[in-house]
């Protein structure tokens, strides 16, 4: 009931369990019918006929009459409480069976669970959910193995990008370019001085440089080539210098920033 998967049909727990129900079962049964059959010793003749009787009705029939059956006016008489208030009498009816097997098979079921949450695996949402949680990012990981990864024609800027582009920025290019791109060892990225432009738009160019390297500065890795960054990764770092390139101010050398490096660029609109 509580698991996303039918693991649970193999679990020693789940048989364990239908394997001592069916034998409770069958004590239930055999006590049962060693009661019925003292009780049936000591009943008269005639009641013995009338008990015979109601013996052979169908199970099902039996079973609803048993649920729904009325007392007569003598049986309520003997039921009644010694106490009363405002003239309503008060009947010690006995509680219908199927409402007692509920009560039991709920007891019963709640003894199980708890038991199998605190001291097993079975039936526990925090393992289940790191199972499932282990699954699905192997399941992304092998879909990334064999994912269409963008190109230089491919390619193309989204503002989707930017926030796990400025992630991948971070692990990658911070330590030259510094944070927000600001520049450093490496160039200034928010200014509009640029030292390659090997394409017309400022994202294809990006993407260029960070595929193939600079010509022009040995010591800028080629990350798609050399296989650190995939095709992806590389979109979504584009995407986010174009972010601070195009859609913020520029940090000029007085605010920290590197001081324009290359030529004025001058780009197609994406």
């Amino acid at each position: 009931m509580f698991v996303q998967n039918t693991s649970f049909l193999a679990s020693p727990y789940f048989w364990g369990t239908v394997v001592i129900s069916c034998i409770m079962a069958l004590i239930h049964g055999s006590i049962g019918d060693l009661i019925e059959n003292q009780k049936f010793k000591n009943l008269s003749e005639e009641e013995k006929a009338v008990y015979l009787q109601q013996k052979n009705k169908p199970y099902l029939k039996s079973l609803w009459e048993s649920a729904f059956k009325k007392q007569s006016a003598k049986e309520e008489k003997d039921m009644l409480i010694d106490h009363g208030f405002d003239g309503i009498m008060e009947l010690d009816n006995q509680l219908p069976k199927w409402w007692l097997g509920l009560f039991w098979f709920g007891v019963a079921y709640c003894v199980v669970y708890i038991v199998a949450f605190f001291f097993t695996d079975f039936a526990n949402p925090i393992k289940e959910y790191d199972e499932e949680h282990k699954a699905q990012i192997a399941s992304v990981e092998e879909y990334m193995k064999t994912a269409p990864q963008a190109t230089l024609e491919t390619a193309k800027y989204s503002a989707d990008n930017i926030a796990e582009g400025e992630e991948i920025f971070k692990t990658n290019c911070v330590s030259c370019h510094m944070d927000g791109g600001k520049g450093g060892i490496g160039p200034n990225l928010t200014d509009n001085n640029w030292i390659n432009q090997p394409e017309s738009t400022l994202f294809k160019s990006v993407f260029h440089v960070v595929w193939n390297g600079s010509p022009n500065n040995p010591t800028m890795v080629a990350f798609g080539k050399n296989g650190q960054l995939t095709g992806n990764d590389i979109e979504k770092v584009a995407a986010y210098i174009y972010h601070i390139n195009q859609e913020q101010q520029p940090v000029t050398p007085a605010q920290g920033g590197a001081a324009p490096q290359g030529e004025v660029a001058n780009w197609e609109k994406q």
